[in-house]
């Protein structure tokens, strides 16, 4: 994987599959009535084919597909 196709956090820091992120900004969940909070702690994350999304579980929400935007690396 290249520099330009490097999965990146809010911070410029390169995330990888099995990573542990930090939700940065509170977000409400499309679909559901919950809010992952800013703080939350996410393991085991799931790089996609779009370099600005990955895939997670978070505490009962499974199947998300956040924006890394959102996100900074542990």
């Amino acid at each position: 994987m290249s520099d330009t196709e490097a999965v990146r956090d809010c911070n410029g820091t390169i995330l990888a599959d099995g990573d542990s992120v930090q939700v940065i900004k509170d977000l409400k969940v499309k679909g559901t009535s919950a809010t992952l909070k800013r703080g939350t702690l996410i393991k085991n994350i799931r790089l996609t084919a779009d370099e600005g999304l990955i895939e997670c579980n978070a505490d009962k929400i499974k199947g998300l597909v956040l924006k890394t935007e959102f996100l900074k690396k542990v």
